[in-house]
C-alpha cells in the first residue's frame, strides 16, 4: 500500500488556512473585539438571586424562572447600562456593566428586590480604564514576548541540525504556526462578539497563552523526528524525509489532541457559566494547533527549502 503523500498537497492545506482566517480578519477589522470590563473598565457585580420571581396575583408571572436573558432584560427595561448577566453556580449571577457608584449599585439590588424575592450581594469590583489598558498592553506584550522566547529557544535546540537547515528556521515556522491559531481564535471570537455579544476577557488571553504552548508543544515533536530522520535518511529528498516524519507522528498527535478535546468538551457542556467561552477559545485553538502543527508550520519549512534550493541552483 502506498504511502499517504501529505506534503505533495501542502498548498492546500495552505489555501484552506486562509479561507478560515480571511473572515475573522475582515471581522477584527471590521468589528474588532468586544472587550469586557477587563479591558474596558466597569463594575463586576456578583448577586445571589431567588431562583423565582415573587409570587404575585398573576401565578404565571410568579412561576418566571430566573435566568440571564430575564435579568438583563429587567435591568435593562429600567435603564441600566448592562454589558453582560453570567450564571455561575447556586443561583449567583455575574453582572458587569460601565463603572458604577455605591448609589447605582444600590438601585440595581432595589430594581431587582421588587421582581425577585431574595437579592443578596456576593461582592462588588471595578476596574477602572487605567486598570483595563494596562492590562490590554500587558497582554498584547505576553504574547509577543512568548513568541520571541520560542523562537529563541526553537533556535537553540535545533542548533545542530544537519545542513542546510537551520534552529532559526525552525523557530520562525513553529512561531508562524502559532500566529495562525491566534488569529483562528481572536477572528473566531470577533464574528461571536459582533453576532451573539460574546465578550473576551482577561481569560481569553490565558487561553491564548495556554493555545500557544499546546501549538508548540505539537509541533515540536514533529521537528524533532524530522531532525532525526534527516540523519538516518540522508539519501532522500527533505520533502521526503519530512513526509515521512509526519506519517510518524500523525497517530500521536492525533491522540493526544483527542484526550484534550474531549476533556475540554465534557467541560464546555457540564462547566459552569463563568467558564464556558475560555473552554471555547481553547477548544477552537487546541483544534486548530493541532491541524497547524502538521499541515501549517512542517510544510512551510519544505516551501522555505525548496525556495533555498532554487536559488542555488541560479547562482
Amino acid at each position: 500500500m502506498p504511502k499517504m503523500n501529505i506534503i505533495n498537497k501542502k498548498y492546500w492545506y495552505f489555501l484552506f488556512s486562509a479561507l478560515i482566517i480571511l473572515p475573522g480578519l475582515w471581522s477584527l477589522w471590521r468589528y474588532g473585539l468586544k472587550l469586557s470590563i477587563d479591558f474596558t473598565g466597569g463594575t463586576l457585580l456578583e448577586l445571589k438571586i431567588s431562583p423565582f420571581a415573587k409570587a404575585t396575583g398573576d401565578k404565571q408571572n410568579s412561576n418566571i424562572k430566573t435566568s440571564t436573558q430575564s435579568l438583563k432584560l429587567l435591568l435593562t427595561e429600567n435603564k441600566f447600562d448592562i454589558s453582560s448577566v453570567q450564571f455561575t453556580t447556586n443561583d449567583t449571577y455575574l453582572i458587569r456593566t460601565k463603572p458604577l457608584n455605591k448609589d447605582d449599585v444600590l438601585r440595581i439590588e432595589e430594581t431587582l428586590k421588587k421582581t425577585y424575592s431574595e437579592v443578596k450581594e456576593e461582592r462588588v469590583e471595578t476596574v477602572g480604564p487605567t486598570i483595563g489598558r494596562e492590562l490590554t498592553e500587558k497582554a498584547l506584550w505576553a504574547i509577543g514576548m512568548a513568541s520571541i522566547a520560542i523562537v529563541c529557544y526553537l533556535a537553540y535546540a535545533f542548533r545542530k541540525v544537519p545542513a542546510p537547515l537551520s534552529g532559526w528556521k525552525f523557530g520562525v515556522c513553529a512561531v508562524t504556526a502559532l500566529i495562525h491559531d491566534v488569529i483562528v481564535v481572536t477572528g473566531i471570537f470577533s464574528l461571536l462578539g459582533h453576532y451573539l455579544n460574546v465578550e473576551v476577557d482577561s481569560l481569553f488571553v490565558t487561553a491564548l497563552l495556554t493555545i500557544i504552548g499546546f501549538s508548540v508543544h505539537d509541533t515540536i515533536v514533529v521537528f524533532d523526528r524530522i531532525r532525526e530522520n534527516m540523519r538516518k535518511m540522508s539519501g532522500k529528498s527533505f520533502a521526503v524525509i519530512v513526509n515521512d516524519s509526519i506519517l510518524q507522528t500523525l497517530r500521536r498527535s492525533i491522540n493526544t489532541s483527542l484526550t484534550v478535546i474531549f476533556t475540554l468538551l465534557a467541560l464546555l457542556f457540564f462547566g459552569g457559566e463563568s467558564i464556558r467561552w475560555f473552554i471555547a477559545a481553547l477548544l477552537v485553538g487546541i483544534i486548530s494547533g493541532t491541524y497547524s502543527s502538521i499541515f501549517n508550520a512542517v510544510p512551510l519549512l519544505v516551501v522555505w527549502e525548496e525556495i533555498n534550493e532554487k536559488r542555488q541552483k541560479k547562482h
